[in-house]
């Protein structure tokens, strides 16, 4: 019998212009997953963040050109994955459905376009391969809260190792690096978005699964032996986890080493790819005498990574319900959901 699929993509989400950029920043701040206090207390300060960080991220998104490229990207991946299912799933019809955390389209809106689908079977499949509370969790309590439709769901929560996400960043860094010459001495690193300490010390499994990343990479990689993981992207006085990628960028400068730059948390350009690492770390790397830097791409419509999301969706659809990490991967985080026995 023929199914219908609703498979939907979570990620966070981007202004599309200069005018959104502003409430972008106060629904990002305003989230309790991000700032931990109570409403009455975080309302405010979001309002007071977002309108302090308007003018100097309405600057970064203008090297953009005025808006954030993630839902076209988003949607280009969406897309593909819609014909990789109908070759996975010849009986079935599968639809990719986009529900972004911060801005549009934002979660309740979609939440209304799938129950208008009517499916049958819905897979929750988030754009963030390492599962935080601050990203995978957030969308998942957004969406059922704001879903209402028919469907039996099942969840993603997390592919840090999966085969196709990593050999995907593994063909892009050799490429990377091939193209510009192979400069040596050379050191990859893997940079992710960064998180504060207390969040992981709460039990947030993100900092295990993006080093999990990373070490399955360089396996598959011999010819970087010296390799490190660092985390880009602090805002506000906290600590954060470590070392911060400026730091490891100028740490390899003054040894003499070229750089190989992957932003292993990140599926799709945005602005911490194009307008942190592609010229803010890439002119502070130039300005301290660093040999090369090279920057490897995300990983966008990549053959193999929209195959990998197709399998995850395939193995998803064959559970009973739930919620399950992709294949090759146990958490033992007290936070992840496996780890909580939602499955």
């Amino acid at each position: 019998m023929s199914r219908r699929i609703a498979v939907v993509l979570f990620n966070l989400g981007g202004p599309d212009g200069p005018a959104a950029v502003k409430p972008f920043l106060f629904n990002l701040f305003n989230d309790p997953a991000i700032i931990g206090l109570p409403g009455m207390a975080r309302t405010p300060l979001a309002r007071l963040i977002s309108s302090r960080r308007e003018k100097a991220a309405q600057a970064n998104y203008a090297i953009m050109g005025g808006g954030s490229p993630l839902l076209p990207e988003t949607e280009r991946q969406a897309a593909a994955l819609e014909a990789a299912l109908a070759d996975a799933l010849p009986g079935d019809t599968a639809r990719c459905f986009i529900a972004m955390r911060y801005w549009h389209p934002f979660t309740e809106e979609t939440a209304k376009a799938v129950a208008a689908f009517a499916p049958d079977e819905i897979v929750l499949l988030p754009l963030y391969p390492q599962f935080s509370t601050t990203t995978t969790a957030s969308s998942l309590q957004a969406w059922a809260k704001a879903y209402k439709g028919a469907g039996r769901s099942r969840a993603v929560c997390c592919y840090p190792v999966d085969d196709g996400f990593i050999e995907g960043y593994a063909r892009s860094i050799e490429t990377a690096w091939e193209a510009a010459g192979h400069p040596t001495p050379v050191r990859l690193l893997f940079s992710a978005h960064g998180l504060p300490e207390k969040i992981v010390e709460r039990g947030d499994p993100y900092q295990a699964q993006v080093e999990a990343t990373a070490a399955a990479i360089a396996q598959r990689l011999p010819a970087f032996t010296d390799w490190q993981v660092s985390y880009q992207s602090r805002v506000g006085p906290m600590k954060w986890i470590g070392p911060a990628t400026d730091h490891a960028i100028l740490e390899a400068s003054k040894e003499g080493r070229a750089l190989v730059v992957a932003p292993i948390a990140f599926v799709s350009e945005h602005i911490e790819t194009l307008v942190e690492l592609d010229h803010e770390y890439a002119a502070l790397a130039k300005a301290n005498g660093c040999p090369a830097y090279v920057r490897a791409p995300a990983l966008g419509v990549d053959q193999g990574f929209i195959a990998s999301l197709a399998r995850l969706t395939v193995q998803a659809l064959e559970r009973d319900g739930g919620t399950c990490p992709g294949s090759g991967y146990v958490c033992t985080a007290p936070k992840c959901p496996r780890t909580e026995k939602a499955a």
